[in-house]
C-alpha cells in the first residue's frame, strides 16, 4: 500500500473465512483435548478450505492463537477485530469463498455514514464543476500523496480531470499544517498547491487567520472521518486507502465511460 500513515507500526494479518463451508468464528465452549479428536476437527477444517478456497495453494495449516467469537470494530478509519477470550486484536482482511472483500465493504459503509460530517465550504475544492468528484485527504509532505497530485495533473492534460475536494491532514508531518495554511491563504490556491507538492513552497510560508482556521476545521474532519493515513480518497463512497493508481484509474475510466454519449 502507498500511503503515509501516522503509526509506524504496520501489521496485517490475512484471515479468510469460509462462511457456511462448516468453519465457524467460534471455538466449542469446551474446546476438545483429545489429540484424536483435534486432528479431526482440523482435517474436517483444512479440507473445507481447500474446497471453498481452490483458487489458493495451502502449504502449512494448524490452530490459531484466535479463541473464541470474533467481533469488529471500527478505529482510526480502519475496521479491526477483537477475540475477547484470547484477548487478540486483528488487523485482518477477511474475505468470502466468493472472493469479496468483506472488510472493505465494511469500511466503506463506515465512511458513507460519516461523510456526512463533512463540511465542503471548509475543503480546498478544485477542477470542473462537471468533472468526477473526488473527495481526498492529504498531507504536502507526503511521497505517496505528491504522486497523487502528479497523477491528478498527468490526467487533466489528457484531457480527462477531476473535481477534487481536498481535505488537508496535518498530524502526521511537522510541516504539514504550516504547509497547508500557506496554500489556503494564497490568491492562487491550485498553484501554491502544485508548487507546494512540487517541493517549491517559498520561505517565508504566507500564514493568515482564515487558513490556520480552515487547517483546524480540516483537522476535526480528519479526526470525524478517522483518518490515519495518507492519501485517503472516497470515490462515490468507496473508500481507497494509498495511491493505489490501477484502481483509481479504473475508477475514472468507468465514470468517464458513462459520460459519453451513446455511439
Amino acid at each position: 500500500m502507498m500511503s503515509c500513515h501516522a503509526r509506524t507500526a504496520k501489521t496485517l494479518a490475512i484471515a479468510l473465512i469460509a462462511g457456511a463451508a462448516g468453519i465457524a468464528n467460534t471455538a466449542p465452549a469446551e474446546p476438545a483435548t483429545d489429540t484424536t479428536a483435534l486432528d479431526a476437527v482440523a482435517a474436517k477444517a483444512q479440507a473445507s478450505l481447500r474446497q471453498s478456497f481452490t483458487n489458493l495453494q495451502f502449504e502449512d495449516f494448524g490452530p490459531a492463537p484466535v479463541k473464541g467469537p470474533l467481533f469488529q470494530a471500527s478505529a482510526g478509519g480502519r475496521i479491526l477485530y477483537y477475540a475477547p477470550d484470547s484477548d487478540h486484536l486483528l488487523f485482518a482482511t477477511i474475505y468470502d469463498r466468493n472472493g469479496v472483500n468483506l472488510t472493505a465493504l465494511a469500511q466503506e459503509a463506515s465512511a458513507r455514514k460519516k461523510l456526512g460530517t463533512l463540511d465542503p465550504t471548509q475543503a480546498l475544492t478544485m477542477g470542473p464543476p462537471d468533472a468526477p468528484t473526488v473527495i481526498e485527504f492529504t498531507d504536502p509532505d507526503c511521497p505517496y500523496c505528491r504522486a497523487l497530485n502528479r497523477f491528478w495533473e498527468a490526467k487533466a492534460a489528457e484531457g480527462k480531470p477531476v473535481r477534487r475536494q481536498t481535505y488537508f491532514v496535518s498530524g502526521i508531518h511537522p510541516q504539514a499544517a504550516s504547509k497547508a495554511e500557506h496554500i489556503l491563504c494564497s490568491k492562487d490556491q491550485a498553484g501554491a498547491l502544485r508548487a507546494t507538492y512540487a517541493g517549491e513552497a517559498p520561505k517565508p510560508l504566507l500564514a493568515c487567520k482564515e487558513g490556520a482556521a480552515r487547517v483546524a476545521a480540516n483537522a476535526q474532519a480528519v479526526k470525524a472521518m478517522g483518518i490515519s493515513g495518507t492519501p485517503t480518497l472516497i470515490l462515490d463512497g468507496r473508500v481507497i486507502s494509498g495511491f493505489q493508481q490501477a484502481e483509481i484509474e479504473a475508477w475514472l475510466e468507468e465514470k468517464l465511460a458513462r459520460k459519453k454519449p451513446p455511439s
